[in-house]
């Protein structure tokens, strides 16, 4: 994809992988990034890091979730700012927790945003896209878009169901001229990773390797973009011995969370307390 005055809508673009994809952007030249998240004053700190290079930025404090304030927010961006170009679906969140462990509203938020958040702006996109006969889409799965974690199932299923849509989306919108593109990375050093308990001997990636890999890969027209060797040697792995990856995911689980047992003190409270 030549990225020369073009214009790309980013996602998540406050922090982590999506602030990388939009600096990477901006160093190689593109004309305008148009910022999304849900935290304006950070969107401002990253609009100003990619303006003193020189690329021009429009922010929008937005969340995904809501689904009517993105249908008016795309229609006016499409209206102010012309044709998007490119469109990279990066935003998402990520709960850890054994499955009978995990807690409804949590499973909720990763399905609304991870998924139907995305599904929803893509469609809009899309539809503009296709109207105008070209453009490019890249949705940020992961390596558990390939091999499932455990204590991290709801994730995963989220990131298993981006690739299926954007294997579908790459055959249905072939004949509008749009290319559309699974980002893999492994895991990456962002915020929402440091809240986690990380997988044994796993080496986080930095962000701006992800943005290197993304563009090189667009270069390239690769239709999945697998960043870092530990995402080609889980993939083959699972291919040619799925047994092997099986023990080693056992192996390298960080062990889930027990129930917090009560105090000694609390104990010989309860029976006094009424409940």
């Amino acid at each position: 994809m030549e990225i020369q005055g073009k214009v790309a809508l980013i996602t998540g673009a406050s922090r982590g992988i999506g602030r990388a994809i939009a600096l990477e952007l901006a160093q190689i030249g593109i004309k305008r990034l148009i910022l999304v998240a849900r935290d304006r004053q950070k969107l401002v700190e990253v609009a100003n890091e990619i303006e003193a290079i020189g690329t021009e930025t429009a922010i929008v404090a937005l969340d995904l979730t809501q689904t009517i304030e993105v249908n008016i927010a795309v229609a006016q961006l499409w209206r102010n700012y012309g044709q998007i170009h490119l469109l990279v679906n990066c935003a998402g969140v990520a709960y850890q927790s054994s499955f009978l462990q995990s807690k409804l509203p949590q499973v909720q938020e990763e399905l609304s945003v991870n998924l139907l958040g995305m599904y929803n702006l893509t469609s809009l996109i899309a539809r503009r896209m296709a109207s105008q006969r070209q453009g490019t889409i890249v949705n940020v799965s992961s390596l558990m878009g390939k091999v499932a974690a455990p204590t991290m199932a709801t994730y995963s299923a989220t990131k298993f169901a981006i690739l299926g849509f954007t294997q579908a989306l790459r055959q249905e919108l072939a004949d509008y001229n749009i290319r559309v593109i699974a980002l893999l990375p492994s895991l990456t050093d962002t915020d929402m990773v440091r809240d986690l308990k990380l997988f044994r001997w796993v080496i986080p990636m930095t962000p701006q390797q992800v943005a290197k890999g993304l563009v090189t890969g667009m270069q390239n027209d690769s239709p999945e973009i697998l960043v870092g060797w530990q995402s080609h040697l889980a993939v083959w792995c699972q291919r040619l011995a799925p047994w092997l990856l099986e023990l080693i995911l056992r192996i390298t689980t960080p062990p889930a969370p027990t129930k917090q047992q009560p105090s000694q003190k609390l104990k010989k409270l309860m029976p006094k307390l009424n409940f």
